[in-house]
């Protein structure tokens, strides 16, 4: 594992905190009417400069350069207020795999425009009934000519509320197995038949929706890959979801020993509790071994390798680090925990949003158990948990009412 930059890295950290540092200033300097026109107008001017998805070909808008590339400057952009999470989804999943999947003529038509920030993309996959079982969904689409007729509805669907279009997976056949009877397509959320209802959250906002399809009809050239294929299609999805998921941000153990120095306990500073000092090595420890692993997948990349399934390790201790780091300092906040004013709070209410926002990072992008077994059967080669509805078909399987 190497720590350091090679002379070509270091180069390339050099020119893009360089573009970051002139234009991040100009972008804060113009002023925008929202947080969507600055994010669109920031992603535009990344866009302009090859910055704005440097792994894609030259020739689709996108930087042509290396994945170690694409992180060095994700590291030095997160030094700028600049980051805007409404493109994460489109431009991190779903074009990937329009790009993937699609004809020529859609990509010439859709790359581009996502790219630049002129149109959102979601991603519909997560179901009431299917819980982590993507396989398991049930929203139908039935053929009619050169259309396809879906009736369903899909939950959790993060910033439906904001996007233009999503690619979403609907079963076609279930006279077959559940994985081997899904199609995928992409569809305009304006169609009619669509119904979005955002999905109100603790925090106040409603990034997630619940979303219902009514015999929309979407024609089988939105198809993506072939018909009962698309669960091929949708593992390039989910590969490309948990590596956008599986960093951390956030509550850290530095924030909360800062604000342990600063909170009294009863004999003192809470930083000179005895047990909440063993919490807290409990925690340096696990955020030690978090970097080491990224390093590594970070290594992988400089070497032009291929990381493996360790990401699933650093979304697991980050998201439950999170949600144990905020419940600690809110609990130590004691009454002024309860507060949700940033104005009013430590480090801008920094652990009240930890409180808010972990429950849904442990679920997304895979919950803790599903990444669990992915780590023990990928990474540790163990054996592969027992599916006793492996070669049943879809229709057979029990199901509520």
């Amino acid at each position: 594992m190497d720590f350091n930059d090679t002379p070509e890295e270091a180069e390339y950290r050099a020119r893009a905190r360089a573009w970051l540092e002139t234009n991040a200033a100009e972008h804060k300097a113009i002023a925008h009417a929202d947080d969507m026109a600055a994010a669109r107008s920031w992603q535009a001017r990344k866009a302009g400069a090859g910055y704005a998805q440097i792994t894609w070909p030259k020739e689709w808008g996108g930087g042509g350069g290396t994945p170690i590339q694409s992180v060095i400057f994700g590291q030095e952009e997160s030094r700028f207020p600049v980051q805007y999470g409404y493109f994460t989804i489109g431009l991190g999943m779903c074009v990937p795999t329009v790009m993937a999947f699609a004809n020529d003529e859609t990509k010439k038509r859709f790359v581009g425009p996502a790219l630049r920030g002129e149109e959102i993309w979601s991603q519909l996959f997560s179901e009431p009934a299917g819980g982590s079982d993507v396989a398991a969904i049930r929203t139908r689409a039935v053929r009619d000519g050169d259309d396809w007729v879906v009736n369903g509805q899909k939950v959790w669907t993060s910033g439906a509320h904001y996007s233009d279009y999503g690619i979403v997976l609907v079963r076609t056949n279930t006279e077959v197995p559940k994985h081997k009877g899904l199609t995928m397509v992409w569809l305009d959320l304006r169609s009619p038949g669509i119904e979005i209802r955002p999905i109100h959250q603790m925090s106040g906002g409603s990034n997630f929706n619940e979303v219902y399809f009514t015999d929309v009809r979407i024609p089988d050239a939105q198809r993506l890959g072939a018909v009962d294929d698309g669960w091929k299609v949708a593992l390039v999805t989910l590969m490309n979801e948990r590596l956008a998921v599986g960093g951390g941000t956030g509550a850290g153990p530095k924030e909360i020993l800062a604000l342990a120095k600063e909170l009294d306990a009863i004999e003192g500073p809470l930083i000179r509790d005895p047990a909440f000092r063993q919490r807290l090595a409990d925690w340096y420890v696990q955020s030690e071994g978090l970097r080491n692993t990224r390093m590594r997948t970070i290594t992988a990349l400089s070497r032009g390798q291929t990381p493996g399934p360790e990401s699933s390790i650093g979304k697991i201790i980050a998201a439950n680090q999170l949600q144990e780091l905020g419940n600690a300092a809110v609990e130590a906040e004691d009454q002024y925990g309860i507060i949700n004013d940033p104005a009013l709070l430590p480090l801008k209410g920094l652990f009240q949003t930890a409180v808010m926002n972990a429950p849904g990072l442990r679920i997304a992008g895979g919950t803790d158990e599903i990444l669990k077994n992915i780590i023990a059967e990928r990474v540790l080669g163990l054996p592969g948990e027992i599916r006793v509805d492996k070669d049943a078909a879809f229709k057979d399987l029990p199901a509520g009412r």
